[in-house]
């Protein structure tokens, strides 16, 4: 089995760290090279970056600090929020981003997928699903930072997504995003079989159970966990000696 890699996500407005619940009610946490770095320092595999507005404003605003932080951090970085051009992947990349993250983008123009792993490899192209439960087994697409309803089955959408190229999904629960009461492990466990592409797990994480009993229910490639480490509920260190204490594979 491979080792599951965990991953500190950084939503972003005004140069601010923000934190919510159901990706609304935004609050500030603090500012996001500090954080990176001292996420970096204790041991993290992997940092999401996404500016929380940015679909809005069809631009993204992260490139300058994203350059800051590739200067002290040295995992691999994705950045997403606004990404709607193969110049904006581009000027991601050139910032030190090793993965750009894009959703609004991709419903709007599906195409754009395929042409971005085309050009950039399919490695570098992780597609963003907010999903919400509409009925049970089935779950809706949401874009503009899980603002907007779409009408596309979450599921499908995975699977088209793959065929286009995608490398990665991140699939985030907009039900249990922000609530640290736990993954949507129903969630996962209908789109991993779907799936031959790695998937990443947002939304939820409060307490170490949580990632274990995800861990255990559905072999998901990659945990992302943003309030957990956030309010300083659990550190990165720690975390992963609870995961391979319940014989979870864990980078070290």
């Amino acid at each position: 089995m491979h080792k599951k890699r965990l991953i500190a996500r950084l939503d972003i407005k005004n140069s601010f760290v923000i934190k919510g619940i159901h990706l609304e009610g935004l609050r500030k946490i603090g500012e996001p090279n500090a954080m990176a770095l001292e996420y970096y320092n204790q041991g993290i595999d992997e940092l999401i970056f996404m500016d929380a507005v940015a679909a809005y404003y069809d631009r993204n605003s992260l490139f300058h600090i994203i350059e800051a932080a590739c200067r002290d951090v040295f995992v691999p970085i994705t950045v997403g929020g606004g990404i709607r051009t193969l110049e904006d992947i581009r000027q991601a990349l050139k910032s030190g981003a090793d993965k750009v993250a894009i959703n609004t983008q991709a419903i709007a123009n599906p195409s754009f997928i395929k042409e971005a792993a085309q050009t950039f490899g399919s490695q570098c192209i992780v597609a963003s699903i907010v999903a919400k439960l509409s009925t049970p087994g089935h779950w809706e697409a949401y874009t503009y930072n899980g603002r907007e309803p779409t009408g596309r089955d979450a599921l499908e959408w995975a699977k088209e997504l793959e065929d286009l190229g995608a490398g990665e999904i991140m699939l985030t629960s907009l039900d249990q995003e922000g609530t640290k009461k736990g993954y949507d492990i129903t969630l996962y466990e209908a789109f991993r079989p779907t799936l031959s592409i790695p998937l990443i797990a947002c939304g939820g994480a409060g307490r170490h159970e949580h990632l274990t009993q995800l861990s255990d229910a559905v072999d998901v490639d990659a945990l992302s966990v943003a309030s957990l480490f956030h309010y300083g509920l659990a550190g990165i260190a720690e975390t992963k000696e609870v995961l391979a204490a319940s014989g979870i594979e864990v980078r070290r």
